[in-house]
């Protein structure tokens, strides 16, 4: 059952947060390549946000839970890679970006946020590892395209998403939630309402959140092993 292993995430996520004294993380649940039927399940269960990868999967999943009445509550997250041309799409679609890394989808995305909507909460994806192939921003680039953000009337800068290189030894990945910690605190010295460090997957959620993970985003301890793509 869905509703399980929710709880069994979120009971693991309050006695880690209890024993480091720090708030309770925001479980952002990865529902990207799941039927609109899982988010209804561990909506009903008390699940609130949604995270997607793909933007129009996760139009048709709403699509589809508009038409049955399911998750009418959710809070959508695109977590995944955005392209320029979906950049229209996904400023109407979401309630965050988490994956935004130079400032022209920045651009595009205070562009068409819908003027009936509050502004579109976005994080800065930064390759924390200056890992070669990996989206987002360098460390150093940073500082500027958080200015270029704020600066842009439909957007809310909250924050950084980090994705650390997927060392088979956890302790291994420490570094870069450590550096990101590091950014996170220089960033919202610079920006007060910055408040969000979405950081920590399946396998690495507790260690991210004893870092400072304020967002971490569960795909697999939730809904299990996905189906591969089409």
């Amino acid at each position: 059952m869905l509703a399980d292993a929710l709880r069994e995430v979120s009971d693991s996520l309050y006695s880690a947060a209890t024993a480091a004294g720090c708030s309770v993380p925001v479980l952002v649940a990865v529902s990207k390549l799941q039927p609109a039927g899982a988010i209804t399940e561990l909506a009903a269960a008390g699940q609130r946000d949604f995270g997607e990868n793909y933007v129009q999967e996760a139009l048709r999943k709403q699509q589809e839970l508009r038409a049955s009445g399911g998750a009418q509550a959710a809070v959508w997250h695109l977590i995944g890679h955005l392209q320029g041309n979906k950049a229209k799409e996904a400023a109407a679609a979401f309630d965050w970006v988490q994956t935004v890394d130079r400032p022209s989808i920045a651009e595009a995305l205070s562009k068409h946020r819908p003027a009936d909507r509050p502004p579109l909460n976005v994080l800065l994806q930064v390759n924390v590892d200056d890992e070669a192939g990996k989206h987002g921003c360098h460390p150093g680039e940073l500082p500027a395209l958080a200015a270029a953000v704020a600066a842009l009337p439909r957007l809310a800068l909250r924050g950084l998403m980090i994705i650390p290189t997927p060392h088979p030894d956890l302790e291994a990945r420490r570094p870069a939630f450590r550096a990101a910690r590091q950014l996170f605190d220089d960033l919202k010295a610079a920006h007060p309402g910055v408040d969000t460090l979405s950081m920590g997957m399946s396998d690495d959620y507790l260690l991210a959140l004893g870092e400072g993970a304020t967002m971490v985003r569960i795909g697999s301890a939730l809904f299990g092993a996905r189906t591969p793509r089409a």
